[in-house]
């Protein structure tokens, strides 16, 4: 038989020499039986798009494949195989009976591509912006102790691994569409109920904190040990987050594996590139926007005489989860509407070239069934035949070590430029948002262009996995340098300029002993002699000034701040003071081919995931790899570098006597903590990728184009069994 052709028309098949489906093959068994009646012929390899006998605008392909006789016509079906084909109605994109001639235009991948990168923009930017944004805010306006906002940020991951096996499974083997579309609408519904709280509660009362922190002020700062109504709040907050992460499973398992099956195997890598890209400006859009609406007042329409620099501020946190919601829910309208396949998928389908790891007791063909798969019964041989697979395990721990890597970054990243560059926690995270955007986004997209571009196979996408591991590898040894630490008198040396005896704070001198300074009050200010304190109370600081220049509070009459050095001294600014550190441009330059080449790898580990296994088992086996990346790496990621860096703190913060979090880092601890991180999870995904590399054994070279495992040893997901029918009557 002749190998099918593409034709110029997207949703045709074209045959360089005819087809006859009717005629029985020389050597079957059943030489004088005919494949099947009217319908067996037809609709051997039809794509559904026109109704039957319709003729197509390509001529060559204008002739059925086989016209059959009156005889042929009323022949019964025998017990064999039917080709399925896909109704009409199937593919036309609408909602029920309701598929307009407009919606057609947008029935195409490309049109599924638009609204899923529009779906995974909108989760990033909720998920991994604003919540990321506004979480003080909501810890001061709900009175949430840090443990409890870390619980509203964990509930999103605990969902996602509660849902992901039952979702990739069901979902795997159902309308894909569907899935898709009531999961961006749960998603929106998490959103609209994380904002609801503050339409529920009272107005928000900020207590007037004028000069607290001067030298001789009102330094009473009464510490509520009594927890607030308010914060029961928390639970509404968990299960909106539990929505987000229910609604979110299906988009990166079933969204996936949707584009995949719709489009040609060598575009699947630049399609599902574009969609992690939108993925990752989420949170960039989400950063900027977030930050925006904090810089307005929570009660819109109120005037307060409190600037958005103060501690008591609380900015609109949650206009940003309204209109996500309200977008989410309306996104997911045009998803539910699409069809289980898009129009002329079948023909990618039939000339796909299995690429799924051979096992060696041949028992990866079980998956080839068309009924495997649909029922719980199958679930455990599901995941037995995933966990049969090496080159599978080593990719999902591959994948997790990699995610733990992108955990820690985008958690601490910030945090490393405000500590390394003294930098402000607005200005770190513009900066981290200058060096992920271009450095994230760009490598995702240039990941799944390389796998098209130089038409990689399985083999060859683990090899360039390994190249990208093995580069950022190189490349995490710039944290070997590191900038020296701004000088902070009583932190990093007394107050006169000499070293710190033993290494032991001592935040109180005799230049700030009348001044009866609280540690709780931290407000670092830059002294004229270019050494910060701890707050303007630290700095001996009497009296408060406005620049007009740049809006910063001057004060003066510091008596710890050394005058000898310039006329006129005896000055500090609010703020850190700036670092002058001459290997910035290094630094960031490093950190930006590390952050590249670690989301270069990441299309291409995806796309040898699902090239690996069965195509029956590509949902399932995302769900399985997400669970595997969240439980091993996304969790515990932050978990494990926060420790790490922690390690590297010299001034913690004293809530009421009780231990916060850290004010100041030493920049030398940081950055060895960070390069011994980075190399341990650099190392291993190093190790596990060359594992893969060494295990995976590609299916016989002779295999066609069109054969998988189901059409060397069985029927394929195209075809199915069915029992002796009578014929169709007209």
């Amino acid at each position: 038989m002749a190998m099918p052709q593409n034709s110029t028309r997207e949703n045709g098949f074209c045959f360089t020499q005819p087809l006859d489906f009717c005629r029985p093959s020389p050597g079957a068994s059943d030489a004088g039986r005919p494949l099947g009646g009217r319908d067996g012929c037809s609709s051997a390899l039809s794509n559904g798009t026109a109704p039957l006998g319709a003729p197509s605008p390509s001529d060559s392909c204008a002739e059925p494949l086989c016209a059959p006789t009156p005889a042929e016509e009323e022949t019964p079906f025998h017990e064999g195989i039917k080709y399925v084909s896909a109704e009409g109605q199937e593919l036309a994109c609408g909602w029920g009976s309701f598929t307009p001639g407009c919606l057609q235009l947008c029935n195409t991948s490309k049109g599924v591509l638009f609204f899923l990168c529009v779906a995974s923009f909108l989760q990033g930017m909720t998920v991994n912006g604003f919540i990321n944004t506004v979480i003080t805010s909501i810890e001061r306006r709900f009175d949430l102790r840090s443990y409890q906002s870390g619980l509203i940020a964990s509930s999103y991951d605990i969902a996602a691994c509660v849902c992901l096996t039952f979702v990739s499974y069901f979902g795997g083997n159902g309308h894909k569409p569907r899935w898709l579309g009531w999961g961006v609408l749960v998603m929106g519904l998490g959103s609209l109920l994380f904002a609801l709280p503050h339409f529920t509660t009272g107005q928000y009362e900020a207590r007037s904190a004028a000069q607290v922190g001067v030298c001789g002020g009102n330094q009473s700062l009464p510490c509520s040990q009594a927890a607030s109504s308010l914060s029961g709040y928390r639970f509404v907050f968990m299960l909106g987050q539990f929505l987000h992460g229910m609604g979110a499973t299906p988009l990166y398992t079933l969204g996936v594996t949707y584009l995949d099956e719709n489009v040609k195997t060598n575009y699947s890598p630049v399609y599902i590139a574009v969609f992690y890209t939108a993925a990752i400006l989420g949170p960039a859009a989400g950063y900027l926007v977030g930050g925006m609406f904090l810089n307005i007042y929570t009660e819109i329409g109120r005037e307060i005489d409190i600037a958005p620099e103060n501690t008591l501020w609380v900015g609109a946190w949650w206009i940003g989860f309204l209109g996500a919601g309200a977008a989410s829910l309306l996104i997911s309208i045009p998803i539910l509407g699409y069809p289980q396949r898009l129009p002329g998928s079948q023909r990618y389908i039939v000339m796909r070239v299995s690429e799924a790891h051979q096992l060696k007791d041949g028992s990866h063909k079980k998956a080839s069934d068309p009924d495997f798969g649909k029922t719980v019964k199958d679930l455990p041989r599901s995941v037995l035949l995933l966990l049969k697979n090496p080159t599978f395990i080593f990719l999902c721990l591959a994948g997790a070590t990699e995610a733990t890597l992108i955990a820690g970054m985008s958690t601490f990243g910030p945090k490393f430029l405000e500590s390394q560059f003294s930098l402000s926690a607005s200005e770190a995270a513009t900066f981290f948002g200058y060096l992920v955007v271009p450095a994230g986004g760009g490598g995702t997209f240039l990941g799944g262009f390389l796998v098209n571009k130089l038409k990689l196979r399985c083999s060859g996408i683990i090899k360039l996995c390994l190249l990208c591991t093995v580069s950022s590898l190189l490349a995490i040894f710039i944290f070997f340098i590191h900038c020296p630490n701004m000088p902070m008198a009583g932190v990093t040396q007394m107050y006169n300029g000499s070293a710190l005896p033993g290494g032991h704070l001592n935040l109180t001198a005799a230049c700030n002993a009348q001044c009866g300074c609280l540690q709780e009050t931290y407000s670092p200010v830059c002294g004229t002699d270019g050494i910060m304190y701890y707050s303007p109370c630290h700095a001996g600081c009497k009296r408060v000034s406005e620049n007009l220049r740049n809006g910063k509070k001057v004060y003066h009459e510091c008596s710890c701040v050394d005058k000898a050095l310039l006329p006129g001294s005896g000055k500090a600014e609010a703020g850190k003071c700036t670092s002058s550190c001459a290997k910035k441009p290094l630094l960031l330059c490093f950190m930006f081919v590390v952050i590249l080449f670690t989301f270069l790898s990441s299309i291409p580990a995806l796309t040898a995931t699902l090239r690996c296994v069965s195509d029956r088992q590509r949902s399932f086996a995302l769900g399985i790899q997400w669970i595997v990346v969240r439980t091993l790496g996304g969790i515990p990621g932050p978990i494990a570098f926060g420790s790490m860096i922690d390690k590297s703190c010299l001034l913690w913060q004293d809530q009421c006597g009780e231990q916060g979090s850290c004010y100041v880092y030493q920049n030398s601890a940081m950055s060895r903590y960070t390069l011994v991180a980075g190399l341990v999870y650099k190392v291993l995904g190093t190790t596990f990728f060359l594992v893969a590399c060494l295990l995976y054994k590609p299916p016989p070279p002779e295999s066609a184009p069109g054969s998988s495992d189901a059409s060397e040893n069985g029927p394929s997901d195209l075809q199915e069994r069915k029992p002796s029918l009578p014929a169709e009557e007209d």
